[in-house]
């Protein structure tokens, strides 16, 4: 059985929409469904509650980390996935991500990544342009909200302290012969609908990435998650017209988010979980 924990906190505007695609072509009983119910102020806990399939944990406090490891301890299937709550994931994509663990030696898998861009600004589609065209955000299991592991990477992943990033510990902790990114199965990400929205969670990624940087478990992957400017060069000369003003702006966004992600690191911030509520 596959298990699915679903952290949510004040997600009553979108969790449902997950749980309905999550289990519309599900057999009764065919996954395990754990939904959190974080620090909410909100109805998230009583709209996961009234699908007959989903068992709902609440959790006064508001944090992530928390909430998948209370699940954990409820949870009983294998391989577990690990799924925001603002994302869409269908009981199709579940099943061709579980597969992936048929192979032997995968321990972590992610789903391929589809970012509608209507209703965006070009301030958030030219960086999603660029972004999404980078080997490293390919190859990574970070950015798709969901992970999944085997019994094997679940060991290996929960005995990590507290990270920000969960799915940039899940990415960098697995050599990548261990980790998948499985074509078949498709997540729907939604982007943020402002720049504001996205330079605040493009801030949260980049602390994560610096809090890796110093654990001593993840520190020489750390720099793997890190863009350079030879792949940014490459994608500009592929298409210099169209390529290059978006690559500019990706830069410009980029200087601003680690000029913010350092001073959270100056001030030992790495508990803000700057969230975006604009594509919610």
């Amino acid at each position: 059985m596959v298990s699915v924990i679903i952290p949510a906190h004040n997600e009553a505007s979108v969790v449902g929409r997950l749980l309905s695609r999550l289990l519309a072509d599900a057999a009764p009983g065919e996954f395990e469904v754990w939904v959190v119910a974080n620090g909410c102020t909100d109805d998230t806990a009583e709209i996961a509650g009234a699908f007959a399939d989903v068992k709902v944990l609440i959790a006064p406090e508001a944090n992530k980390h928390a909430a998948m490891r209370l699940a954990d301890e409820h949870a009983e299937g294998f391989p577990r996935l690990y799924v925001d709550a603002d994302v869409e994931f269908g009981a199709r994509d579940v099943r061709a991500l579980a597969a992936a663990f048929d192979d032997p030696g995968v321990l972590a898998a992610g789903p391929s990544r589809a970012l509608p861009p209507e209703r965006r600004p070009w301030t958030v589609r030219w960086f999603y342009d660029v972004w999404d065209q980078l080997p490293v955000v390919r190859a990574g299991l970070f950015g798709r909200g969901v992970v999944g592991v085997s019994r094997e990477g679940w060991e290996r992943l929960r005995a990590l302290p507290p990270l920000l990033g969960d799915d940039l510990a899940a990415s960098l902790l697995f050599e990548p012969a261990q980790r998948r990114v499985v074509s078949e199965s498709t997540v729907i990400v939604h982007p943020p609908r402002t720049a504001g929205a996205l330079l605040r969670i493009r801030t949260r990624a980049l602390v994560s990435t610096l809090q890796a940087a110093d654990d001593s478990e993840l520190s020489s992957a750390s720099d793997s998650a890190r863009t350079s400017l030879s792949d940014l060069r490459a994608i500009a000369l592929a298409s210099p017209v169209r390529a290059t003003p978006k690559v500019a702006w990706f830069l410009v966004l980029t200087v601003a988010t680690k000029i913010r992600a350092r001073r959270a690191v100056r001030a030992k911030d790495f508990r803000t979980w700057h969230r975006d509520d604009t594509s919610r």
